[in-house]
């Protein structure tokens, strides 16, 4: 009897053994092809720690180190279905850019910077200013060219990831690049898909306030009202020449925005 017992457990055991030596196969197969056993594929940066306050390189701020950006272009708001979504074009502007600062600053607002890489690199004091702030910073490329959309993809990918990476150094501080404008709304398939490879929503407008042509505060202010049942992505500028009718304007579109209660926010960066 007692040599029973004895083997009943050695068997025991050398079958305990050999499921732990399975679960253990099983688990080094997970990590070195990025499945776990439950059969769902795993970010490879899933357990990469990051500094505090960082976003994932290839997720949007909050949403997950896993979560992905969307190839497609924005069409909403962080904040909600009545937010609105203020962007800022073509600067930094020594001149204008720390006048439009001054108007968010005010009226508490927050906004997104599309910079054109060159103008930050040429004024990071401006970009960290910017992103001090607590706004967000967009590649718009390097030259701003409109035609960009008729170029060679490796022309495409050059304008979109140098002047990410100029605004980025300009910034300082771990900052981030979340979103890319195309020169003239001239977006591709390819354009797309590179920004959002690189952790970039795709931003376009709904709004066009016309603010680029000077043609008075009042009609950019009434453009602003008429086109804002197009959607929540406001069009302003902070570079590309004398904006004073912008910083007018801006100021005077925050304050109708306050009396109808309407909040702004950033645009999504997940797939909204």
């Amino acid at each position: 009897m007692k040599r029973s017992i004895e083997h009943v457990t050695r068997a025991r055991i050398a079958v305990a053994a050999s499921a732990a030596a399975v679960a253990a196969t099983v688990w080094a197969v997970a990590a070195l092809t990025g499945f776990g056993g439950d059969g769902h594929a795993r970010s490879a940066q899933q357990n990469v720690s990051r500094p505090q306050g960082t976003a994932d390189p290839g997720g949007p701020s909050g949403a997950g180190p896993t979560a992905q950006v969307p190839e497609s272009i924005a069409h909403a708001s962080e904040a909600g279905d009545r937010a609105v979504n203020i962007t800022i074009d073509d600067g930094p502007d020594p001149t204008w850019t720390p006048k439009v600062l001054d108007v968010l600053a005010r009226h508490r607002v927050t906004a997104t910077f599309c910079m054109i890489g060159p103008q930050a690199r040429a004024h990071p004091d401006l970009v960290k200013q910017v992103v001090a702030a607590g706004h967000r910073l967009c590649d718009h490329s390097v030259a701003h060219d409109t035609g960009m959309d008729k170029k060679p993809v490796a022309y495409q990918e050059q304008q979109i990831l140098e002047a990410k990476k100029m605004i980025e150094d300009a910034a300082g501080g771990g900052a981030r690049v979340e979103y890319y404008r195309a020169p003239g709304g001239a977006f591709t398939p390819d354009s797309r898909r590179i920004a959002a490879a690189h952790g970039m929503r795709p931003l376009g407008w709904n709004v066009d306030t016309k603010d680029f042509t000077n043609p008075g505060a009042a009609v950019i202010v009434d453009t602003f009202k008429n086109e804002l049942a197009n959607g929540p992505t406001v069009l302003f500028h902070d570079g590309g020449g004398d904006r004073r009718q912008t910083v007018q304007a801006l100021d005077q579109v925050l304050d109708w925005l306050a009396e109808q209660g309407r909040p702004t926010g950033f645009p999504v960066r997940t797939a909204r």
